[in-house]
């Protein structure tokens, strides 16, 4: 495999770092051996890097149907896709994986090239479906269990990796950006239902696509859990305070930006911040804190 990028054995677990410490477009990949099969999780543009010696492959798994996450998955056409059932469509068609994103044009029409030329995209039709508790034995004692982990998609999973206690989180990355749920088919209920049940979750290690890497201790994973999660709640108090000034509408709230930072060049960013913040809007309105004023203008009560 190629010496640029670096390593990490844990058992019958090897990560495989992305370039810039997995930062996107980049992320970290997994390689597990079983007796019997290898699997690789989830192999990004890092894969791309290792083009010249690849791993062994049988199955690809994949956490879900976003662009970086399948980015290297054309390198292993003899190998098996899978991802969760309800995110299988992403990988059948270009066009079904651009309704997972439901931007409008002209970014639909960006970032459909972007997808296919820079993320080297290619539709499996015979792609197989998995759901939650699915599990992938790869003999010797090695299993893949699905833990389905919805919010960032419809279908996005944890896949826990035994007997090394590995849990990888795929996009619940931990990082400082916070949850990301400004896709079509995103959710923040669901996001926050899947951070609460992480909690209850005890591996030895956690292992994420973006930023972290790998943490091996609990103490050290709840602290970034906490920092991960509490950027939910800075949207909403920032988004707060901005209502209190004057009646806003969700365009002007997705111009003011509370996902990205304002100076941030992002193409899409006007969409995902108005579903990003489409969603705090109607919580706050169902739990009476924002008012709409008028039609399609808010204002803090």
């Amino acid at each position: 495999m190629s010496e640029s990028l670096p390593e990490r054995r844990i058992g019958s677990v090897t990560v495989l770092f992305g370039a810039r410490g997995g930062k996107y477009p980049h992320g970290n990949s997994l390689l597990v051996r079983g007796k019997d099969e290898s699997v690789v999780i989830d192999p990004g543009l890092g894969m791309l890097a290792r083009s010249d010696a690849l791993p062994h492959a049988d199955r690809v798994l994949n956490s879900h149907c976003h662009e970086d996450h399948i980015a290297g998955n054309h390198l292993f056409p003899e190998a098996s896709w899978h991802l969760h059932e309800a995110d299988l469509p992403g990988i059948r068609s270009l066009d079904g994986m651009m309704a997972i994103y439901g931007y409008p044009e002209p970014v639909h029409s960006a970032f459909r090239k972007v997808v296919v030329e820079e993320f080297h995209f290619v539709a499996r039709q015979g792609a197989q479906a998995f759901r939650d508790g699915t599990v992938f034995d790869l003999g010797g004692g090695v299993r893949i269990r699905v833990l389905h982990a919805p919010g960032h998609t419809r279908g996005h999973s944890f896949f826990w990796i035994e007997p090394d206690d590995v849990l990888y989180l795929a996009d619940v990355d931990l990082s400082s950006f916070g949850p990301y749920y400004g896709d079509a088919w995103s959710n923040l209920g669901d996001f926050e239902r899947t951070l609460a049940a992480l909690r209850t979750l005890a591996p030895r290690h956690w292992a994420t696509f973006h930023h972290i890497g790998v943490l091996d201790e609990r103490a050290a994973f709840l602290d970034r859990l906490d920092r991960f999660e509490a950027v939910i709640a800075d949207r909403e108090r920032r988004l707060l305070a901005y209502l209190r000034e004057a009646p806003r509408s969700l365009p002007e709230i997705s111009r003011h930006r509370f996902v990205y930072r304002p100076e941030d060049p992002i193409s899409f960013a006007e969409p995902v911040e108005a579903r990003s913040m489409a969603q705090h809007l109607e919580r706050l309105v169902a739990t009476g804190e924002v008012r709409e004023v008028e039609p399609g203008r808010y204002l803090a009560a």
